[in-house]
């Protein structure tokens, strides 16, 4: 069996996530308490299911808190266990949460005495945070803060169909103005290299196109980088493929992330698709 665990932020996209992996063919479940997995997982494997999704969060309260121990005993017993955790900015959560007028499900704390207190929307997505802490670091992180929803259909996707048993390298570019990804590990500043959008003849383009990968091949600022980026990643990659890392997210930024940061993430992945099951991000791209 297959379970494929879906958690995250409020309001980060977990029900597009989830209706994604319905239309695949797995049998899915929300807000399921997270006490009742293990019982669920037993009985859908004796109905003769072998694909399943399931969305837990904080709507399960403090039993989320105890999934990482739940998901090991559930991979004790022979069931190909995968975490997508999402995750966006408070401020672009907020902003979700404000437009819908939706109440956030931390939104009434109780107090020891048994009173209601009102929480406001950041307090709120703090708290979630913080009983999520030891979910977001044992799967694969996607921010949703600058993915519409079919971009993030598209990324769920493409995770679904990776080989669970390697380690997968994703190659992301960003722009630094739409700040830094949540889910990257490493990344890479190449605001210092020549800047294709001054040109008026690439200002358009992107780092996919032909005129501006010729550009940035004759400029040598941007063939050094490329070159210590993928000495660095080759020299390190061993190392987290030995800490049993099943995704690492290389991050590349540039100022918009329009040209420099894509032609380095695609160049990067073409260095290291033979090597390595790769996958490759243009967030500033999806819109």
């Amino acid at each position: 069996m297959q379970l494929f665990l879906i958690s995250g932020l409020s309001g980060s996209g977990k029900s597009i996530a989830l209706k994604v992996l319905e239309d695949s063919g797995y049998y899915c479940v929300d807000n399921l308490p997270a006490d009742m997995l293990a019982a669920l997982v037993e009985h859908l494997q004796r109905a003769g299911y072998s694909n399943i999704a399931v969305s837990i969060d904080v709507r399960s309260a403090n039993s989320v808190q105890r999934l990482p121990p739940l998901l090991q005993q559930i991979r004790e017993q022979g069931v190909d266990v995968h975490v997508l955790f999402l995750d966006a900015q408070t401020d672009t959560l907020v902003k979700r949460f404000s437009e819908t007028r939706r109440l956030h499900p931390l939104s009434d704390a109780t107090l020891q005495n048994g009173d209601k207190k009102a929480r406001t929307l950041p307090e709120c997505v703090s708290q979630e945070r913080e009983l999520l802490t030891g979910i977001s670091d044992i799967g694969h992180h996607i921010d949703t803060t600058e993915l519409n929803a079919n971009a993030l259909r598209a990324w769920i996707k493409q995770f679904i169909r990776l080989d669970r048993a390697r380690l997968t390298l994703l190659f992301q570019s960003f722009g630094y103005k739409h700040g830094i990804p949540l889910d990257a590990d490493l990344v890479f500043d190449v605001r210092c290299l020549p800047n294709p959008h001054y040109n008026p003849l690439l200002q358009t383009l992107t780092g996919c196109d032909a005129a501006v990968i010729e550009f940035l091949d004759k400029t040598p600022g941007a063939q050094a980088m490329y070159a210590d980026i993928r000495d660095f990643v080759e020299r390190w990659l061993p190392s987290f493929v030995a800490d049993n890392r099943s995704y690492l997210t290389v991050a590349i930024g540039c100022t918009g992330g329009q040209h420099r940061s894509v032609y380095l993430a695609e160049k990067l992945a073409r260095h290291f698709e033979h090597q390595q099951q790769v996958l490759v991000r243009h967030r500033e791209l999806t819109h």
